[in-house]
Order: C-alpha cells, then structure tokens, then sequence
C-alpha cells in the first residue's frame, strides 16, 4: 500500500466523521429545546435559564458548534444531561453488551450465507439453489423489527422456549441475533452466489479443469479468492453496522446496548450521549472501511494500480 493511498484513506474518513459531528449537531439543537425536554411544564423562566447556562446552551449556534468541536479534539465529549456523566463513559458501558450482539450476529451472517452463496453457485438450477435464493428472498424483504415480533409471538409468547427480553445468557441471545443476521446472511449469500458463478465461469478455472486439479481444490483455491471480493464489501459492511444496525433489534428486544441507549437518548434530548454514539458509530464505519479497502489491495493488488492511474 502507498502512502498516498492510505493518506486519502485517511482524509476521506476524518471528513466523514467531521460531516457526521456536523449533521447531528444541527438536527438536535433544530429538533427542539433540551431545557423544555428535561424540566417540568411548571418551570420557570429563571430555571430554564440556569439550566441552559449550566450546559451551555445560552451561546448561539456558531458558538456552540466551535465549543464542541473544540472540546471534542481535546476529547472532552460532554456531560450527560441526565445523570452528569461524561458522555463517553455513558456510551462505553454498553458497547460490550452490544459488541456480544453484533459479533455473534456477524458469525451466524457467515455461517448462513457464505456456504448458501457458494452452494446456490455450484447447483445452479438444482432445488439447492432455489432453496438458498428463497431464503435471500425472505431475509431481504421481510423488516427485521417485523421478523422479530414474529420470533417473539412464536418462541416467546406460544411455545415459551425463549425468553422474549433482556441478558444473562445464550438463549437471550439467540433471537437477536438471528434476527439481527437474517437480512445481511441473505445479501451475503446473494452476493456470494453471483461472484461464484462470475468466476467459475472464468478462463483460468476451464485451465485448472483441464490441467487435472480437483474440483474441491478449484472451488477453493482458484473460485473463492477471486469471487471474495464482493462479499469483502457486504462483510465490511456489516461490521460497520454493528452498533448502528443493531438500533431496532435492542428496541425489539429489550437488549441495554448501545442502540437503546442511543434511542432513550433521542427522546430524552440528551444531547451529548447521542453526539458520542453518532460519533462512535461513523467511527466505525470510517474504519472499516479502511480496514475493507486494505483487504481489497491484499486479495487483489490491481486495484491500488487502477487507484494509481486514475490519480495521474
């Protein structure tokens, strides 16, 4: 990797997270007043006042925004409204509840539509691969909150298998986060699917036929590098979206991550708490993408050549 290429990596991410800051900081301070949110109807002026004084809120907008951004570099992410906590330290609670979600629903994307994709390709026209793209039928249109009521109404509430809410062990887990992983297992097995069938197809895998080589070793030696590239993307993608994608599941769920976090939050005006998890989850993003765009440069370093030419 050039340093060229990882220096605009890096300038595209730190405006990503600039333009992120910049548009939650607008939509909350527009959305209404957090003095009027946190204080009684019976209020008084002085009060409210006061209140805008302690978080200051008392400054204009331009001021406001240059104070926050100022803090934040010297990373100083504010302080609850609610219980006078810094911020940070409100969202970072949760991130380990909500990472157990995520990562588990990231393995079981894996396991479901890497090996779906890959079989649907290989029986192309059998009953295998209309089963697998009926499933990314399903997963891709049915909303995750709606799959996650049903799951609720039949294995919580009728054959009481599962516990419908909250923590505390793997059985609480397991309805979100296969909740959580059906609509991206399905992408991920038609993403698979399609990039299998592109590179079977290929010159170089009718050479390796005729040269004698297995067809196991084929399929994963020469098929699975080359058509991994796609999946890298919706893989990354999801990885991004662990806390982000994660908001209606916890909703659904009762699950005390950083999704119902952010969502109380919202209601409750709580300006720097949901700064911090706005933050936290372009954080993310940018750096996945990073990490996705380095992957792409490892299984195929034409594209840092193309990347090269097209900045000349």
């Amino acid at each position: 990797m050039s340093l060229q290429f990882l220096l605009t990596k890096f300038l595209r991410g730190a405006m990503t997270l600039l333009l992120a800051v910049t548009f939650v900081f607008i939509v909350l301070r527009a959305s209404g007043d957090p003095a009027q949110m946190m204080l009684s109807d019976e209020a008084s002026p002085e009060s409210i006042a006061a209140f805008r004084a302690r978080w200051g809120l008392d400054g204009s907008l331009v001021e406001q925004y240059v104070t926050y951004l100022s803090a934040i570099v010297q990373g100083d992410f504010g302080d609850s409204f609610r219980d006078g906590r810094p911020a940070l330290q409100v969202v970072v609670e949760r991130i380990p509840v909500t990472l157990q979600l995520g990562i588990t629903a990231l393995l079981a994307t894996l396991l479901l539509g890497i090996p779906a994709g890959i079989l649907a390709a290989l029986h192309r026209g059998k009953w295998i691969d209309h089963a697998a793209m009926s499933f990314t039928i399903f997963g891709q249109s049915v909303p995750n909150f709606f799959l996650g009521i049903i799951l609720i109404l039949i294995f919580s509430m009728t054959l009481r298998w599962l516990p419908s809410s909250g923590t505390g062990s793997f059985w609480h887990l397991l309805m979100p986060a296969l909740t959580l992983a059906t609509a991206t297992a399905a992408t991920v097995a038609r993403f698979t699917r399609s990039s299998m069938l592109d590179v079977l197809h290929q010159p170089f895998m009718r050479t390796a036929k005729a040269k004698g080589i297995p067809h196991d070793r084929r399929v994963l030696r020469h098929a699975l590098p080359n058509a991994a590239i796609p999946v890298v993307t919706v893989v990354g993608m999801r990885i991004g979206g662990l806390i982000g994608g994660a908001v209606t599941i916890e909703t659904v769920f009762a699950w005390p991550g950083v999704g119902m976090l952010l969502v109380n939050s919202v209601n409750q005006r709580d300006l720097a708490v949901v700064q911090s998890v706005v933050l936290l989850i372009a954080l993310t993003m940018v750096v996945v993408n990073l990490t996705v765009d380095l992957a792409y440069g490892w299984l195929d370093p034409r594209i840092e050549l193309h990347n090269k030419k097209a900045t000349a």
